[in-house]
């Protein structure tokens, strides 16, 4: 058989001899009679289609589903879709956790230990069972679940869905799941130079997280080139700097002196841009992320959608993360700004930090933006790093991690 699996079957046989020749009509007749026994037969042993429930996906390792330990059940039935066909199955449709009882426990040694036991379902009888729920196939990514938008004024905003699956366990970054030496790193400023976004997607290995810049053009379509490359992302939205407006991020940045509507508004004009994305990454933003009245309605709505906050790390009056332990969501905050210095040999030094913090605190967060040095220095790095036993991650994975183990204080 041959090697090309998109040649049509038999393309690869030998041509025949010169004896094959005609078929006698009684022969014909009796290999059509025998095909059609054997279709029918296996026809009717076949289940119908309709009555095949797929099995569940697996769980998604690194990425945890936003319902804590207390709600043990993972929602009521959903009912079924409209049957176009007519076929009267008349069958309840589940999301693929429904009526599972789920613990997790946190061992001392950190390893996290989930255990699903049957729970009662609302009715009797067969369910189908919805598999796309928790991870997303590759050959999908660069694809918008439905169910985890809304339709706004600005295109659709990201949600949890109502059994609880929330955009960072959707769209987040698989791991190995082993406890190691794990790095995030993040290469933002994507879709403000067309060149340097191509550059990024395409030099950049898989495992680099990218964050989109709001104000970026043709987002959607870098967006799908990132996830069908494997890439999981972030949006990056402009917050105020402590120099507004000598140094201005951009159009619809999030002020102090604007409302609280009004910082919502542009908020959800930044989130309408792209879909696919785990969670929000300022762009500069001392004044903002520092600022108790501004920040609260915004970070209440990142929660709420079930998105990350990624904090770059470079306002250090920030209160990202006191809102993050307060509203329990996934959150971080970046260790090393790779290049501040652009020039490669120096990123690389600042790589070589990043994996000593790493090694010391067992996972670090470096981020950089898309300049041609960087992305050259970090494609180098991450070769020789994972010979030395370093992982990298998505920062869902990190970000989940410090919710976790938040929740466990």
């Amino acid at each position: 058989m041959g090697t090309d699996l998109h040649a049509p079957l038999g393309q690869d046989r030998k041509p025949k001899g010169s004896g094959g020749g005609f078929l006698s009509a009684a022969r014909l007749l009796g290999i059509v009679t025998f095909a059609g026994i054997a279709g029918l037969s296996a026809y009717a042993m076949r289940p119908a289609p309709q009555l095949m429930a797929k099995a569940p996906a697996p769980e998604v390792t690194g990425t945890t589903p936003s319902k804590t330990d207390a709600q043990k059940s993972d929602g009521p039935l959903i009912p079924a879709p409209a049957d176009p066909a007519g076929t009267g199955l008349g069958m309840e449709k589940s999301a693929p956790r429904s009526g599972a009882n789920v613990v997790r426990t946190l061992t001392d040694d950190g390893v996290m230990v989930t255990k699903y036991t049957p729970g009662q379902r609302q009715q009797p009888g067969a369910v189908l069972l919805d598999a796309t729920s928790i991870g997303q196939d590759p050959r999908t990514a660069a694809i918008p679940v439905k169910e985890l938008l809304e339709d706004s004024p600005y295109g659709p905003l990201p949600v949890t869905s109502t059994d609880g699956i929330r955009p960072i366990d959707r769209y987040g970054r698989p791991w190995s799941g082993a406890r190691g030496t794990r790095v995030a790193i993040i290469v933002g400023g994507l879709g403000l130079s067309q060149t340097g976004t191509m550059n990024a997607i395409k030099q950049l290995p898989e495992e680099v997280t990218l964050g989109f810049a709001a104000s970026g053009n043709s987002l959607q379509r870098w967006m799908q080139e990132a996830r069908r490359s494997g890439h999981e992302i972030l949006l990056q939205v402009p917050f105020e700097p402590f120099d507004y407006p000598d140094n201005d991020p951009g159009g619809d940045t999030l002020l102090t002196s604007l409302s609280a509507d009004k910082n919502l508004a542009n908020l959800h004009k930044a989130m309408g841009k792209i879909t696919n994305y785990t969670g929000i990454m300022n762009y500069l933003g001392g004044r903002f992320l520092s600022d108790t009245n501004a920040m609260d309605p915004v970070m209440k709505d990142i929660a709420a959608r079930g998105l990350l906050f990624l904090d770059d790390g470079t306002a250090a009056r920030s209160l990202s993360q006191q809102y993050a332990k307060a509203l329990n969501m996934p959150a971080a905050v970046a260790d090393v700004q790779l290049d501040q210095e652009v020039d490669e040999k120096a990123i690389l030094n600042k790589l070589d930090e990043l994996e000593r913090i790493a090694r010391r605190n067992g996972s670090a967060i470096g981020v950089a933006s898309a300049f041609d040095e960087s992305v050259a220095a970090i494609s180098q790095w991450s070769e020789e790093a994972a010979m030395r036993g370093v992982e990298i991650v998505g920062v869902s994975v990190l970000a989940n991690e410090n919710t976790t183990e938040t929740a466990g204080n």
